[in-house]
């Protein structure tokens, strides 16, 4: 039953098994992408999640209100603005391996990354420095999203990252781009039904540094998650649980609803199971003490979604597997402090 599920796995979107090789290139090493113009200097710069278990704090936050956190919008330049224009591109840290966000399309013979958060760190390099090609990616692992921005190897990571509390105390964020959620994925055959009870006994694949690890082990301390659910089971990133599942060697996949759907859309042999359990927000994640780019981003992401930049950029990527009328389908609405 395994080798039949991993055989028709295989047959899906591009071939799963070349997305493992890529995948397995990034545990090795975060690769510098190649961008469109010549390589320059190293950078200069200086979710409501509610969680079942789960309220990490940074001073008087709450995860519940993490998203409504960011600086108002302005278009006055700084420090950091002024370096990036200086040195001529932005550099991002993205996915490589998350279809329909950031990923290598095979069917591409440019070998461009395409996805909804390739075309959103675009339109933030066209903003900023009048090209939208003026964006040098690299590539991050789950795991190294915060520490690729501490230490100064990215100016922003653009990359599914969801706003906390915790995070909020290691790295600035944007206001939200995007509304997303907790969700299982798991065999089609499988009898688990969703977060809960048929977990019991079940092996549970989730990425390091992520939120879904977090909830899950917030969800075995406080009960919601019977006792005998194995989540030992950690990858950098979400496409390695997606091998797992398809290998035997792990029996559902937690991650954000909007990447489960994206695995989904990669192998006919799997599906969600359950709605999503939590309540998520993405943003752009930059250095602390970055204001004037936080404001500028946010200025951007204003834009975005008044002239169509983002249902456009949804209709393209995520409508497909997210669907038209999906809680997804609209941008968020910011508050800012």
């Amino acid at each position: 039953m395994r080798v039949r599920r991993l055989r028709a796995g295989l047959r899906g979107w591009g071939g799963v098994g070349a997305m493992a090789a890529l995948c397995a290139l990034a545990l090795a090493f975060v690769l510098l992408l190649p961008r469109t113009q010549s390589p320059g200097a190293a950078p200069a710069t200086s979710g409501p999640g509610t969680a079942q278990g789960l309220q990490a704090r940074a001073g008087d936050c709450t995860d519940g209100d993490a998203q409504n956190r960011s600086l108002s919008p302005s278009a006055a330049d700084g420090p950091t603005v002024e370096a990036i224009r200086k040195r001529g591109y932005l550099s991002v840290g993205v996915d490589q391996n998350s279809y329909r966000w950031g990923y290598r399309n095979p069917n591409n013979s440019s070998g461009a990354l395409e996805g909804f958060d390739i075309d959103l760190a675009h339109r933030i390099a066209k903003d900023i420095l009048g090209d939208g090609d003026k964006v040098q990616f690299r590539a991050i692992p789950t795991n190294e999203r915060i520490p690729a921005i501490r230490s100064g190897r990215v100016d922003m990571v653009v990359r599914t990252m969801t706003i906390t509390c915790d995070r909020l105390g290691q790295v600035a964020f944007s206001a939200p781009y995007f509304l997303t959620g907790q969700q299982v994925l798991a065999p089609r055959t499988s009898k688990i039904t969703g977060y809960g009870a048929s977990l019991a006994g079940e092996r549970v694949c989730s990425a390091t540094g992520s939120t879904a690890y977090d909830h899950l082990g917030a969800g075995k301390r406080d009960g919601t998650l019977p006792a005998s659910t194995d989540i030992s089971a950690t990858v950098p990133n979400q496409l390695d649980c997606l091998v797992r599942l398809q290998l035997g060697e792990a029996d559902a996949v937690v991650t954000d609803g909007a990447l489960a759907a994206s695995l989904a859309a990669q192998d006919p042999t799997v599906q969600l199971k359950g709605g999503t359990f939590t309540k998520e927000y993405y943003g752009v994640a930059m250095k602390l003490g970055a204001d004037d780019l936080v404001r500028q981003v946010n200025r951007i992401l204003d834009q975005y979604r008044r002239d169509g930049g983002w249902k456009k950029a949804y209709d393209d990527w995520l409508s497909s597997t997210l669907g038209e009328n999906s809680p997804s389908a609209t941008p968020p609405t910011p508050v800012y402090r």
